[in-house]
């Protein structure tokens, strides 16, 4: 895509450029306030060489629009040498956050336009220049080891080493197209606009004007050496943008490749751009949005009643309750999606309560066994602490399944500054004005200890889902989104343990009507969770098909038996310790 832009073409002089600039500008600052008032956001991500402008152009951007609607967030460079040392070549971590972290957390809100000065393709493409990926450094060393052993010729080794660098950058390429489509996919189907902006310049421009700063006194700052050296890899580095501008010019995110030679095209190009995608986003005239949302509003009525040939029918024994809950239950299934887009497990779970449940009877036996696990656990923690091996721990169930119990005694295991428990309660007003993974992707722990996470981001495909606190349209692309999460997780290096606390109805009654009776227990025991329980038909349908639609290979969904509080409680350590076992000692 690079070689269309024609790097040498005429710059355009001030007459030409200042009347097409200023009504350009006009249109934009209203287009702003337009989306602004629909709720609409907008991305721009600024890709593109060091010394292309990418900075000044948004600077003069920002100096028209609305500032109180705009946000700019500015990439850090990846730092070669600490990088590679984090990665230490053995888990294929490659920093201290997912990759797409720090590009979640900056998101604006809808209504505002966040700017991406380098985004997720600079990242990645930084991680392939420099081989930071631990598989691929890990990789490279063993035939380096082998190389020298078998006293291979020094050109045949840079041969074989220039072909691992190269399905290093095609494995990166491959693996960001996935990763780029999941977030600019997620943030149009969640009321965004992604503009995608790559400032282009020859080698000789870009050298010219890293030069040009470095050697003045006031700009010195902002060109270290090795950005200057940089310059070496412009070669190399042009391979892979071009790859990654050809791999990732989605239909809902499309590339516009800037001539960053002339400042004055670069500006209308960029503006133009921008005008666009809003005039376009915003297009739909009210009447047609209108329609739509009434329509989807009948879907999701329709979803949630269960009575759509029925009509509304009067409840008066539980008998039709559950009738009516089942027929509900029926409804939202077939609103569910058939497949994934990820590969998922053959054997996901399947719950039988007809089936009898595991226990642990023995006082004795618990607590010896739990002693046991614990102190496992703590020493596995203490080791993926020193090899910055992050630990997630997430837990859903049924209503008085045992979830707060079960985490208190992993917590226990544990020095309180290795972990941090994260509850979902409601969302805030701000995280409503963001795509539902936002809360999550800023609730991460750091690298190398322990998030644990009582309920969760399935929160949308359970009560919201059940409850109708989201839209059929939401809740069924929620599944894939949640799997494009948790994948790109695991790929930063996180061990992931997703659990299903579960109970029988029979045993939740028994407990239920223990905390009643309890005073002591009452306050855990509210009118919600008895209507919950109303609504078992419509949980149990949801979480069969949240199994059926997430349990996957890299994040299989494991059920802790919990009619035995202590038997789900050894349970759920044991397999936390089996995870990071074979984690740290693979």
């Amino acid at each position: 895509m690079l070689e269309r832009v024609d790097l040498k073409a005429k710059k355009l002089t001030k007459e030409e450029y200042k009347p097409v600039h200023d009504d350009l500008i006009e249109r934009l600052v209203l287009l702003q306030q337009q989306a602004r008032s629909k709720g609409l956001g907008l991305v721009v991500l600024f890709e593109g060489w060091e010394g292309a402008g990418k900075g000044s152009r948004i600077s003069e951007l920002i100096y028209e629009l609305d500032a109180r609607a705009t946000r700019v967030h500015e990439t850090e460079d990846i730092d070669p040498l600490a990088a590679k040392k984090f990665a230490g070549e053995e888990w294929g971590v490659t920093g201290e956050d997912p990759l797409m972290k720090q590009f979640w957390q900056a998101l604006g809100e809808r209504g505002e336009i966040t700017f991406y000065d380098r985004g997720w393709y600079a990242a990645a493409a930084e991680q392939a220049l420099f081989g930071l990926t631990g598989a691929h450094a890990k990789a490279l060393k063993k035939f380096a080891k082998k190389a020298k052993d078998k006293g291979t010729e020094l050109p045949a080794f840079e041969e074989a080493a220039e072909d691992a660098r190269i399905k290093l950058h095609s494995d990166i390429v491959a693996g960001q197209q996935l990763v780029a489509y999941n977030f600019e996919q997620t943030l149009v189907d969640d009321g965004y606009v992604v503009v995608k902006l790559f400032v282009h310049v020859s080698k000789k421009a870009q050298k010219k004007r890293l030069e040009a700063l470095r050697a003045n006194p006031d700009t010195a700052w902002r060109v270290s050496e090795r950005k200057l050296r940089m310059v070496q890899y412009y070669d190399q580095a042009y391979k892979l943008f071009d790859k990654f501008l050809e791999s990732t010019n989605f239909a809902q995110a499309p590339w516009t490749i800037v001539n960053g030679e002339d400042r004055r095209a670069a500006n209308i190009q960029i503006a133009q751009a921008l005008v666009d995608a809003l005039e376009h986003a915003l297009a739909v005239s009210p009447d047609a949005a209108t329609e739509e949302a009434k329509k989807k509003a009948a879907e999701n009525s329709a979803a949630q009643a269960g009575v759509a040939e029925g009509g509304a029918e009067e409840v008066q024994s539980q008998e039709d309750t559950i009738k009516a809950y089942e027929k509900q239950a029926a409804a939202q299934s077939a609103l569910a999606p058939r497949g994934s887009n990820f590969l998922i497990m053959a054997g996901y779970p399947q719950i039988d309560h007809s089936v009898a449940k595991p226990r642990i009877d023995d006082c004795e036996e618990y607590r010896t066994r739990l002693k046991a696990e614990q102190a496992r656990f703590r020493k596995l923690q203490e080791e993926a602490y020193q090899k910055r091996v992050p630990l997630m721990v997430m837990y859903e169930g049924w209503d008085a399944a045992g979830k707060g119990g079960n985490i208190k005694r992993i917590a226990q295991a544990l020095d309180a500054r290795a972990y941090r428990i994260y509850p979902s309660p409601a969302p805030s007003k701000t995280e409503l004005a963001h795509p539902h993974l936002w809360r999550y992707w800023t609730r991460l722990p750091v690298a190398g200890k322990v998030g644990i996470y009582d309920r969760s981001w399935y929160g949308r495909v359970l009560v919201e889902r059940v409850e109708g606190f989201a839209t059929p349209e939401q809740w069924g692309r929620a599944y894939d989104e949640i799997n494009a999460f948790e994948h790109e997780l695991v790929q930063w290096g996180a061990v992931l343990l997703k659990f299903w606390v579960d109970i029988t109805p029979e045993e939740q009654l028994a407990r239920f009507e223990a905390r009643a009776a309890d005073p002591a227990k009452t306050w855990k025991l509210t009118d919600e969770d008895w209507r919950n329980r109303d609504k078992y038909p419509l949980y149990k349908a949801a979480v069969d098909d949240m199994f059926r639609l997430t349990s996957t290979e890299f994040a299989p969904w494991t059920v802790l038996e919990s009619d035995s509080k202590w038997y789900a409680r050894i349970q759920a350590l044991t397999a936390i310790n089996e995870a990071l076992e074979a984690r740290l000692h693979r």
